[in-house]
């Protein structure tokens, strides 16, 4: 039986030539964009030239040149693997957190500017009891949490108020949207109390601009006390209806360090809100996925706890098409056949995702996630896998499926600026949704 810790071949070695494609097609690009914060002015270039496209063929061509194994890159100074199969990326994710680390140097170094005591970064030891506090608390495995009901109340309230700012110039832009995701997002994690505290989430955007330089920016060590602080007040009140309040009930000693853990919540929140606005955008200008989603909405009340599995199926897809994670990494904690001990191996899911011999690599196909194909497709990652998998998935799933269903169930919405989406054309490779804007219409 194959070891799910070792990949099948050893690695080939790059060429000089192979390895500058990689780190200018792929590697730059996707730094460029912003892997902690994104950047708005890069995301809109990186839109209009398609980074992606390229970056993914490169991939398939480096697959079909080394058999789809392991490809090891000339990286001076360092052990760099990139994984080009399905089965390898299956087996890095299994053999989380041993022999294959989520804590990778460049992780270690982007997120402590904003919570260097998070469990992604954490070490073997501490790993086991802030993961553990983690899924205590967002109950993954669990489609509908345990707070459903106030979340539920929440997102409605929230995505009322969104439609009628937008109803004021029938127009849905990425900011308006943006700022009403961030005001249910404080509501979810804080409580009512935090939910118009931009200063919170102003100050974490700052440290998150900052942590896309990792290493090479000095870290704001009193921004981020300032941002600690006012975090650990709003936990402090622990509001009812509230992950506060299920933090409170949990109980954390000092060497979880919760308030590191919230913050990875709200960064992770962040990434939520961009796959929501894009699931729209794709119902906008799907009118057959709209329809099956409006479908499964009829006589279900959008303000009360569902599962909506049609529209988590859409999120899903969405983050597919475009991945909120581009690059996945692990690194050795001993020596394994991809190489040494501190050997970073990366995954670039938009090769996976996108990879030309997908059927459905370029339209968007919601029920893949429903009728078992993605299922067998271990290199379709939307949320990672393994033991490391996002522990917040179910939550996210449910409060974008649910703002969904508030905002298509009585309205209808057109594209209006933005590269084309549509169902009788290649899907774009890279889509910036921060320049993208919908025509608000009654249903």
């Amino acid at each position: 039986m194959t070891s799910t810790r070792e990949p099948r071949t050893r690695p080939e070695t790059a060429s000089v030539a192979e390895t500058l494609r990689v780190a200018v097609e792929v590697a730059l690009p996707t730094l460029a964009r912003g892997v902690i914060k994104r950047r708005p002015a890069v995301m809109a270039v990186a839109g209009k030239l398609q980074f992606d496209r390229p970056a993914v063929r490169l991939l398939r061509r480096l697959h079909d040149r080394h058999y789809g194994r392991p490809l090891k890159l000339r990286v001076p100074g360092r052990s760099v693997e990139l994984a080009l199969s399905g089965a390898d990326v299956k087996r890095l994710l299994a053999g989380s957190p041993t022999p294959f680390s989520p804590s990778t140097v460049e992780k270690r170094a982007a997120l402590s500017h904003f919570q260097p005591h998070g469990v992604l970064i954490s070490g073997a030891r501490d790993r086991v009891p802030r993961r553990r506090f983690t899924e205590a608390v967002l109950e993954p495995g669990r489609p509908l949490h345990e707070l459903a009901a106030p979340f539920a109340e929440a997102v409605a309230e929230e995505a009322a108020v969104l439609l009628s700012e937008a109803g004021h110039d029938g127009e849905l832009s990425w900011d308006t949207f943006n700022v009403a995701w961030w005001r249910l997002v404080r509501r979810v994690v804080l409580g009512p109390g935090a939910r118009d505290d931009t200063t919170l989430t102003d100050q974490l955007e700052r440290l998150r601009f900052d942590a896309n330089w990792a290493y090479l920016h000095p870290q704001r060590k009193q921004l981020r006390a300032q941002f600690g602080q006012r975090l650990a007040a709003h936990l402090g009140r622990a509001e009812p209806g509230s992950l506060a309040a299920v933090i409170a009930a949990v109980g954390a000693d000092a060497e979880v360090h919760a308030p590191d853990q919230v913050a990875h919540w709200l960064f992770a929140f962040d990434a939520a809100g961009m796959a929501t606005y894009r699931t729209l955008a794709l119902l906008a200008t799907h009118p057959a996925a709209l329809e099956r989603a409006r479908t499964d909405l009829e006589g279900v009340d959008p303000a009360e706890p569902n599962q909506l599995s049609y529209l988590r199926a859409c999120l899903l897809d969405a983050v597919r098409l475009w991945p909120t994670t581009p690059m996945i990494l692990r690194e050795t904690t001993e020596e394994t056949s991809w190489g040494p001990a501190g050997t970073t191996v990366l995954i670039y899911t938009p090769f996976f995702h996108r990879d030309p011999d997908l059927p459905y690599a370029d339209r968007f196909e919601p029920d893949l996630w429903l009728d078992g194909r993605a299922a067998e497709n271990p290199a379709l990652v939307p949320f990672s896998a393994g033991p490391a998998v996002c522990p917040g998935r179910d939550l996210v799933q449910f409060c974008a499926s649910t703002m969904l269903a508030n905002l298509v169930r009585d309205h209808r919405f057109e594209q209006a600026s933005g590269t084309v989406l549509s169902p009788e054309r290649p899907l774009p490779a890279t889509l910036d949704n921060f320049h993208l804007r919908l025509k608000l219409l009654p249903a």
